[in-house]
């Protein structure tokens, strides 16, 4: 659980660079660069859906993880997401454990997202601007606002166009949450030497950690 607390949130090639490549903080403060109301209208909606269900009181924890998987699986491209924190493994792991690797990724994630989210206590979100990287490849940055305290900046990195957009990363705290869970998860394999069901089993231990301290 140390590994995501740490950072936490959140595939394919972009002119020959890997999709989550290190993105320039520069970058994005560039105000010259276009914006897209689309992706900005999905992360505006999707944002506010999460954060709906995460300040529901009335709503017990069971019926709250349902609906948060449910909004997940509709803004979130979670299978690309989910080869891409594999790394290099993700060539090497039989159906089976990737399979299993999936389930416990999965139900990990949800549940550090989930207790991340609900550390800051947003209140409202707006979206401050977006920058284009190319078409179809968007960041997005929104502000979590709340009455206790100044708001909190996430990024999204969001890919589509029109109406069909999904986040492939989140930035929180200035750290690109797939970027660092590839690493994390590279280096376990690695240090496990090529085992795969030992970053498996770190994952269903961990998830038992956040649950326990929601």
């Amino acid at each position: 659980m140390a590994r995501m607390l740490r950072t936490l949130v959140a595939a394919t090639l972009l002119a020959g660079v890997p999709l989550f490549a290190a993105i320039p903080t520069a970058a994005m403060a560039q105000a010259n660069r276009a914006r897209d109301p689309g992706a900005e209208a999905f992360v505006s909606d999707g944002a506010k859906q999460v954060l709906g269900i995460l300040n529901d009181r009335g709503t017990g924890i069971g019926a709250k993880e349902a609906s948060f998987r449910v909004v997940i699986d509709r803004l979130v491209d979670v299978p690309k997401v989910t080869r891409f924190v594999l790394g290099k493994y993700a060539r090497t792991a039989t159906p089976d454990q990737y399979a299993r690797f999936s389930t416990a990724f999965r139900a990990y994630a949800e549940a550090v997202y989930q207790k991340r989210i609900n550390d800051y206590h947003g209140e409202t979100v707006t979206v401050t601007g977006s920058v284009v990287r190319k078409p179809g490849d968007v960041l997005v940055t929104t502000a979590f606002g709340s009455r206790s305290g100044p708001p909190s900046i996430l990024t999204w990195r969001v890919l589509g166009a029109g109406n069909s957009w999904k986040v492939v990363d989140v930035q929180v705290s200035g750290v690109w949450l797939a970027i660092t869970q590839q690493q994390d998860f590279v280096s376990t394999i690695d240090n496990a030497g090529g085992n795969i069901d030992v970053l498996i089993r770190q994952l269903e231990a961990d998830r038992g950690g956040v649950i326990h301290k929601n």
